[in-house]
């Protein structure tokens, strides 16, 4: 099962086509062998080891960053994430159009995939895979899974059965629009659809470097990663023994997993060696703690049209959060701390790793 299994992702890891950020649309299929040598899956005999990329600079090199502007990058960046995310759910009906007959699923999936949002994860892949020597072509397909994956669990977070939230991004939740049994199947399709993303969409990139990636995204949305945080998440309302250490299990799995797929994926698809990949792994675990707790602060310092989405909601349901644990000052330290400890990960790159540095500091600056 596993053989034929992987046998199917390498099948479609093999159907490279062309893209940019405004097409994804396929431009010929080149079948290439893949090789298993030193793969993730496949470990390498010891002491064998991927050769280091060649941009970026031995780590004991040291530069200072200089100043970035967060605003300019949005206003950049974000006009060609937005039209590459309206396109992947512009093929579903012109590339398969007799499979695509359910017609009120992929409404439902673009409804609340094109919400709007931060793009953070998708923003993060990019600037990864650019900061070790990749391109946006290269890491694009993955930066639009990893939206596609986080889309999906912010519709199967609202759901009556978890949250109960009517409010998501400023508008109505997707169940409350489409009906609960919709949400459900839009979440699913989501998430088939990002493996599929990865593996059909992206080029230029070794096929076992895209394979590493399919199996790291399988496993920081399934039991060992975002489902397996919830679960806990869900176990520990209402408790009164919550302890800082079961907290931060639960936002390492639940929120920080999802988010240190996207940074590593992006190193990887780029061409990191194992030295930069735990780098990146360290900067992205601590900007996800650090995302969750400023989440929980302004859950409770915010009104639900700041936040476009219902505020005070962790409370109402006595959830373990960072504030009701430390406190509002102590949390906002502790996520100063953080994100301190992470852009130290990324001193080695020096100037080359300011758009990560700045997206750090823009996940603690952030009002919603």
């Amino acid at each position: 099962m596993l053989r034929s299994g992987l046998l199917f992702v390498a099948v479609l890891v093999t159907e490279t086509s062309a893209f940019n950020a405004f097409s994804v649309l396929p431009a010929g299929r080149q079948s290439q062998a893949i090789s298993t040598k030193g793969h993730a899956l496949f470990p390498a005999a010891k002491g064998v080891q991927r050769q280091r990329s060649v941009s970026a600079p031995p780590l004991r090199m040291m530069a200072a960053a200089t100043e970035f502007d967060v605003k300019k990058y949005f206003a950049e960046t974000l006009p060609k994430v937005e039209a590459a995310l309206a396109e992947s759910m512009d093929v579903l009906p012109r590339e398969w159009e007799y499979d695509s007959k359910a017609t009120t699923v992929h409404e439902s999936m673009r409804y609340s995939l094109m919400a709007g949002g931060k793009r953070i994860r998708p923003l993060v892949t990019l600037a990864a895979c650019e900061m070790v020597g990749g391109t946006d072509a290269m890491s694009m397909p993955t930066a639009l899974a990893t939206e596609m994956i986080h889309t999906m669990s912010l519709i199967h977070d609202d759901l009556p059965c978890m949250d109960d939230d009517e409010l998501r991004r400023g508008k109505p939740t997707n169940h409350v629009v489409y009906g609960e049994d919709i949400a459900v199947l839009a979440g699913d399709g989501l998430l088939s659809y990002a493996f599929e993303y990865i593996a059909r969409y992206t080029k230029d990139v070794p096929a076992e470097r895209i394979l590493d990636v399919i199996a790291r995204c399988g496993k920081c949305v399934g039991a060992l990663g975002l489902v397996g945080g919830q679960v806990v998440d869900i176990q520990s309302e209402g408790k009164k023994d919550v302890t800082f250490e079961t907290l931060n299990w639960i936002h390492e799995h639940k929120t920080a997993a999802l988010l240190e797929f996207s940074v590593v994926g992006g190193g990887i698809l780029g061409g990191a060696t194992e030295e930069e990949v735990k780098r990146l792994s360290k900067f992205a675990m601590n900007i996800g703690l650090a995302f969750q707790i400023i989440d929980d602060i302004l859950d409770c310092t915010q009104d639900s049209a700041t936040l476009g989405k219902t505020a005070g909601k962790d409370m109402a349901v006595d959830k373990a959060t960072y504030p009701k644990l430390l406190g509002l000052e102590e949390s906002q330290k502790r996520a100063d701390a953080l994100i301190a400890e992470a852009k130290e990960q990324l001193a080695p790159w020096g100037d080359k790793a300011r758009v990560l540095n700045g997206l750090a500091d823009f996940i603690t600056a952030r009002k919603n």
